[in-house]
């Protein structure tokens, strides 16, 4: 068997940045050589709507396939793009400390959302941010907009829509954050779950490169987004569903505890359903259950099936 250690990644620059980061610390870990090998998946070659091709696993699937056929030894994803429902013969290994998990905008002229004029061009391709920022009530036009980084940020510069929304955390990824224009509070717009976080995976048999995995993961970023994603689980909600979801892990009374907070929405912003639970960070899958239980008992699953038609 050869000494070095494949990590399976999507092909765009950003993946290619976040899964190199990943390949040093599992080298670092490991003291094994490490090289990535780039798979094409279908949410990176079909740039339709991911509602209009089936949302969950796009970007996923192929790469776990390549470590379940044996083409790679670890595959890294955005931990946001996993469906949650557990994968046969692959385990989570390491879910590493997470980045900035919240949005921002890129926007003209150095804009805020607040400063952009009514009727506006918002370009956004999640069902999540176009229900919360028409919630928001700003008279802004959101329009459905896909591709890579690059990709949504010439389309500001070119003209064609006034500002994007992106994640902070890829901006960081590369090195890109100082062309945020605002960065968004959550209480604006709560981040999809597990977004900022990555996911390191491998085979359940494997033993070698999950002992070495489990000494990258990161107990209070594991516990955060477990409990974003149980609460998703439970709503029966798939990543492009409009559901936004963070957790801390914060000092409280009795010690630490896990702080979930959620929303579901309406694409047209009415009505929206937000939520906060507290819970022992030792109970993170029950802490997402009970929030998205009481979310239900709302009416979040009317919501949800309205996204999903």
């Amino acid at each position: 068997m050869s000494d070095v250690i494949r990590i399976g990644t999507r092909a765009s620059r950003l993946a290619i940045a976040q899964s190199t980061t990943m390949a040093e610390a599992v080298a670092r870990v490991t003291g094994r050589p490490t090289e990535l090998v780039p798979v094409s998946t279908e949410g990176d070659r079909n740039l339709a709507p991911l509602t209009d091709f089936g949302g969950q696993g796009v970007f996923v699937s192929a790469v776990r396939d390549a470590l379940l056929e044996g083409r790679v030894d670890v595959a890294v994803h955005s931990l946001k793009d996993l469906p949650t429902a557990p994968a046969a013969g692959i385990s989570l290994g390491a879910v590493p400390p997470r980045e900035d998990p919240r949005d921002v905008v890129v926007a003209r002229d150095g804009l805020t959302l607040g400063e952009l004029p009514r009727g506006s061009t918002v370009g956004t391709g999640s069902p999540r941010r176009a229900a919360q920022l028409n919630a928001l009530g700003l008279g802004l036009d959101v329009v459905p907009i896909r591709g890579n980084v690059d990709t949504r940020i010439g389309k500001v510069r070119d003209g064609a829509v006034d500002a994007v929304l992106l994640a902070r955390a890829g901006l960081a990824r590369l090195s890109r954050v100082d062309e945020a224009t605002e960065v968004l509070d959550p209480l604006q717009m709560l981040p999809a779950p597990g977004q900022g976080a990555l996911a390191c995976e491998c085979r359940d048999d494997d033993v070698d490169v999950l002992a070495a995995l489990t000494d990258l993961d990161d107990a209070p970023t594991r516990a955060a987004v477990t409990a974003e994603r149980s609460l998703l689980a439970t709503l029966e909600a798939g990543c492009s569903a409009p559901v936004g979801a963070l957790a801390d892990v914060a000092l409280g009374d009795d010690g630490d505890e896990l702080w979930l907070r959620a929303v579901v929405g309406a694409v047209s912003g009415v009505p929206m359903i937000r939520m906060s639970m507290t819970g022992a960070v030792e109970d993170p899958v029950g802490v997402g259950a009970r929030l998205a239980a009481e979310m239900l008992a709302d009416g979040a699953a009317a919501l949800v099936a309205e996204a999903t038609r």
